[in-house]
């Protein structure tokens, strides 16, 4: 039996055969030893080059008197001199020309003269002009001179012996076919990148031992541990042929889960690490299920009370009689704890307490990690922090149910707490629109924000200013009072209002999606408005002043607040209001909408929206003009111009009513970060309290969709059906989000 942990594969001795290629040819040749009968004349490799008596003679003679006094360096030079008399001497004997040091009466020189019998030394040199030279022009030279076919190797490659896992890989769980390995390898082949071709051999031979490598570890990650991967070349037989790598695996045994073992403490409940590792006995050991279950059991403890566990390292002892594994991981799950107290540290933004006011725990509940992450993510929301964090470390302290508390550490990091935005948007029928604002997010600590904003419009003119209270002693709870004015100029009517209103609301956000949400407040206005007058025949201007107490409650069971795929939304809007101006009228808004989901197929969602609405207790002449009820648009009937739909003056101009119905299907398909949609809207305005449900108008488009990190961007092209005379033929809707 072995022992080993798995990491990134098992180690493993493989062949090659070694390959040199020829400068400029197309064609490797392969170097390697092999046996010859032919006859050849070899030295014996035991026969020495010089034997030990020519080599004993060139070693001067050591004096046999270790203690006698050293020659000068005045005898040594002398010697020097004999000895090269000698040797120049022998050169003559021999016939060979001396190379005379003195030919310039220079006793002393570093480099000798040149020797007296070599003619051409005297020579002059051969003028450059006389030789055939064309000078290099640097503008025709290109990179693709370097990568010309002539200059690249051609290869292909393919892996033997991947057919037995057919019958080997073919289990119950997490079954492996040579087709799977296959498409595995060519993910992550540095062969396949290389799109078979190379620049020499020895990047062929790279990428083979690379790739060597990957299969085995590949085989390993599926529980073949003792499989071999051998790599070769093979020449091409006939020149225009490709050489072809070749992998020939033998994947052995696929090993099975034996036995499975955690070294841990008594856990609460016993079961909570066994239950949430996913591999059991028996099935194959494959690195990916098993990496997945030891990241699953980190992910799971902190969630259920163990927030300072640490996974060890997996040891495994394979059997290879019995094809099995033994698999045991040791695990340090730390104390089981509750939530503590709230410390925070560096440039402090919020107290302890209103820190407690953004978490979803008590103090003394048992930890769970996603509400930590939770907390870290509300407060990144508040946007008046530049680095926040969230950390838990070990208290020490008795906690409820034998439990310990876990410090919650809050380190913190100002931002900047004021911020310029602006936006710019087009619709038929509201023409151009631009909007900016100055806002100061925390003037009024905690989260009390200043807002001053101003709008510039083809058709909309004014200014606001807003103070708002976020997270108001209570997660999501926000509290708002505005004051602004505005100057509206629309086809159904033109008004100039000022406006008081206050609203408390109890909101939906991304990070916590609620089931229920709700908002109630006040409105206070005066608005002097031109409308149109049956009786007179002419626009006139009146003057109105509304006090209204409106409230809106939504039930949502989608799974986005922007972007929903699945679930429905049912949301009511009522406004009991009093209004002077042409007598005092007493009267309520009504507003009800549904909208729901339903995804057919990965990325293609079908999207419906109903909505109907009412103003009952007064006639529709002595209703202002922009509390009336209005459809087509962007976010109503698209097709149309903006509150185009309905009855109409004898200038025929929207006059508005007191009832509406709209209704909008939608077939959403998404590509990665794209998509398109095909929509049907229909809808109409009524003179009368009660909706008629009769006279729908129709449009229909098609819309583009971007999709980002906070939304989609939407451009939607519609075009009504049955167009009436004055009625656009296309019309055009820019947002973020979709249209419902």
């Amino acid at each position: 039996m072995s022992r080993f942990s798995i990491r990134m594969g098992i180690g493993k001795s493989f062949w090659a055969v070694a390959a040199v290629f020829s400068v400029g040819s197309l064609f490797p040749a392969v170097a390697f030893a092999q046996d010859s009968d032919n006859e050849t004349t070899e030295q014996d490799p035991r026969q020495p080059i010089i034997d030990d008596a020519e080599f004993d003679a060139t070693i001067p003679p050591i004096d046999g008197d270790p203690e006698a006094a050293m020659g000068s360096v005045a005898d040594w030079d002398t010697e020097q001199q004999r000895l090269e008399r000698e040797a120049r001497q022998e050169d003559v004997d021999d016939g060979v020309a001396a190379l005379p040091a003195l030919q310039d009466g220079d006793p002393v020189e570093l480099i000798a003269d040149p020797p007296v019998n070599d003619p051409e030394i005297d020579d002059p040199l051969t003028p450059i002009d006389s030789f055939d030279a064309e000078p290099f022009d640097e503008s025709q030279y290109t990179e693709a001179d370097d990568s010309s076919p002539a200059s690249s190797l051609r290869y292909d490659y393919r892996i033997d012996g991947l057919e037995v896992l057919d019958e080997s890989g073919r289990t119950q769980v997490r079954p492996i076919s040579a087709d799977d390995l296959r498409g595995l390898f060519e993910d992550l082949s540095a062969l396949e990148d290389g799109d078979g071709r190379a620049a020499n051999g020895a990047m062929v031979s790279a990428r083979m031992r690379e790739d060597q490598q990957l299969l085995s570890d590949i085989l390993s990650g599926q529980g073949f541990f003792d499989a071999t991967v051998n790599g070769a070349i093979e020449l091409p037989a006939t020149e225009g042929e490709v050489l072809t790598v070749v992998f020939q695996v033998s994947p052995g045994k696929r090993y099975d889960f034996g036995a499975i073992m955690f070294q841990a403490e008594p856990v609460i409940p016993d079961d909570l690490i066994t239950s949430n590792f996913v591999p059991d006995i028996g099935e194959p050991i494959v690195a990916e299920r098993v990496l997945a279950a030891e990241a699953n059991i980190a992910v799971v403890l902190p969630q259920e009370g163990y927030p300072f566990v640490e996974i060890g390292q997996r040891d495994i002892l394979l059997d290879p009689e019995t094809g099995t594994g033994d698999y045991t991981l040791p695990i340090e799950t730390g104390p089981r704890s509750s939530y503590g107290e709230i410390i925070t540290t560096g440039t402090t933004v919020f107290d302890a307490d209103h820190i407690a006011v953004l978490s979803r725990f008590e103090k003394g509940e048992l930890y769970d990690s996603r509400m930590v992450d939770d907390l870290r993510k509300a407060l990144v929301a508040t946007g008046l922090f530049s680095i926040v964090s969230v950390k838990s470390s070990p208290s020490g302290e008795p906690g409820p149910d034998g439990t310990e508390y876990a410090t919650i550490n809050v380190d913190q990091e100002a931002g900047p707490a004021r911020t310029l935005a602006g936006s710019a948007g087009y619709g038929t029928g509201q023409g151009f629109r631009v909007e900016g604002s100055w806002t100061h997010r925390n003037l009024f600590p905690p989260e009390g924000a200043l807002i001053a904003s101003a709008v510039a419009g083809t058709q909309e003119q004014g200014a606001s200013l807003t103070f708002r209270r976020s997270n108001a002693g209570r997660r999501d709870r926000t509290v708002e009072l505005g004051l602004s004015a505005l100057h509206s100029d629309f086809e159904a009517y033109e008004a100039f209002t000022g406006r008081l209103a206050g609203r408390i609301s109890y909101d939906s956000t991304p990070i916590w999606q609620k089931r229920l949400s709700y908002s109630y407040g006040f409105e206070i206005l005066g608005t002097n408005e031109q409308d149109f007058n049956f009786a007179t025949g002419a626009r006139d201007r009146r003057t109105f002043y509304v006090a209204a107490l409106p409230g809106q409650v939504t039930f949502d069971t989608t799974d986005s607040l922007l972007d929903p795929t699945e679930g429905f939304r049912l949301s009511a809007k009522l406004s009991p209001e009093a209004s002077l101006g042409s007598g005092t009228q007493i009267y309520g808004r009504g507003l009800f909408e549904g909208t729901a989901y339903y995804r057919i197929d990965d990325g293609i969602i079908l999207a419906g929206r109903a909505r109907v609405g009412s103003i009952a207790g007064a006639e529709r002449e002595l209703i202002a003009p922009s509390r009336r009820y209005y459809a087509g648009g962007g976010g109503s009937v698209r097709g149309f111009g903006y509150q185009e739909l309905g009855p109409k003056d004898i200038e025929d101009r929207p006059i508005g009513g007191r009832s509406l119905v709209e209704a909008a299907a939608e077939i959403r398909y998404r590509f990665g970060d794209y998509g398109v949609v095909g929509f049907v809207d229909a809808g109409q305005v009524y003179t009368s309290s009660t909706p008629g449900f009769d006279n729908l108008r129709y449009g229909v488009g098609l819309g583009g969709r971007f999709y980002t990190n906070f939304g989609p961007l939407r451009v939607d092209v519609a075009t009504p059906i049955n167009r009436q005379p004055g009625e656009s033929r296309i019309s055009v809707y820019v947002s973020i989000g979709q249209a419902f």
